[in-house]
């Protein structure tokens, strides 16, 4: 599928910003099942520093400063990609054990490395790559309450795949989705206790419930395309940012899935970023001088284009 997806976000202040600076990460990454073929953005007011780089996840920056007074500041990214259906066999045939992946994970890395002999995703260094995402980050804590909630997916010998996919949907079944009850700052054992949240929300207590297994999960930020019900318009700028999880399966490589909407994401989950949590991939963050008060208005739309 080939997408146009317009993110526009809006500032408005009390009082005049003097200088702000920001980081963006509006830009879908590129790899295997995905591809951004071109990507602009219109920031006004005109930045006086624009640059671009790779952080150290892989994921595309945009930094700028606007070095003016202004009270209103309004960031538009513009992308067009092409994201691939891919096909999940490779997972489905990898039968290793969530405790063998586990343990793989766990292994003494000197040992590791001598005695690893494979290559791609069972390799010494993916396994050491994907090792950073099993422990705690700012936003992801491990503990036993998230261990106890994972553990009745996890029964010894369960194959990783049927384990992490029966949790997506033990997650989609017990949560409530609710707009209303959260925020970026709400912990999780606020999440656990009152079964309530967003997709953001969800994708950190799976990738809680599985680091507190040993097991290496990430956060992938993006969008997915929502289709109008039958006989109604699609309604421009009525999509929304999206997040999910994927979990490292030693073998075969990363898996997604979407407990949100108890699904693995396919041709319609588009990527922008992934990392440890939500504060690694936030899609625009910075600081500004002055200002006072200020509200914040988003608007995401995902248009399917004619390949």
């Amino acid at each position: 599928m080939k997408y146009r997806i317009t993110h526009i976000t809006n500032y408005h202040y009390a009082h005049e910003v003097g200088l702000c600076q920001n980081e963006a990460r509006l830009q879908p990454r590129d790899f295997p099942r995905q591809q951004c073929s071109a990507s602009r953005f219109d920031i006004n007011p005109e930045p006086s520093d624009f640059q671009e780089r790779l952080d150290f996840f892989g994921n595309r920056i945009a930094y700028f400063a606007i070095q003016k007074p202004h009270s209103k500041l309004t960031v538009t990214a513009v992308s067009e990609v092409e994201v691939l259906a891919e096909s999940n066999q490779v997972f489905q045939d990898n039968p290793i054990s969530w405790e063998d992946a586990r343990d793989k994970l766990s292994a003494n890395p000197a040992q590791q490395a001598q005695s690893q002999l494979t290559t791609g995703h069972g390799s010494y260094e993916a396994l050491l790559e994907a090792r950073q995402y099993t422990l705690d980050s700012p936003m992801v804590t491990s503990g036993i309450e998230l261990g106890d909630y994972a553990r009745p997916s996890f029964a010894p010998g369960t194959p990783l795949i049927d384990a992490v996919t029966d949790l997506m949907k033990r997650i989609y079944q017990d949560f409530t989705y609710d707009p209303s009850f959260t925020t970026i700052a709400t912990p999780l054992a606020d999440v656990m206790q009152h079964r309530r949240g967003v997709c953001q929300d969800f994708a950190h207590l799976a990738i809680g419930c599985l680091r507190s297994l040993g097991l290496a999960a990430r956060y992938i930020s993006g969008y997915i395309e929502t289709l109008p019900a039958p006989g109604t318009e699609r309604l421009v700028g009525a999509d929304a940012s999206h997040a999910w999880f994927a979990v490292f399966v030693p073998g075969s490589g990363w898996l997604e899935l979407d407990p949100t909407n108890n699904k693995l994401p396919a041709d319609q989950h588009i990527t922008l970023a992934w990392g440890r949590d939500y504060a690694d991939v936030t899609p625009l963050k910075g600081i500004a001088f002055g200002g006072g008060k200020h509200s914040l208005s988003v608007s995401v739309d995902v248009l399917r284009l004619e390949s």
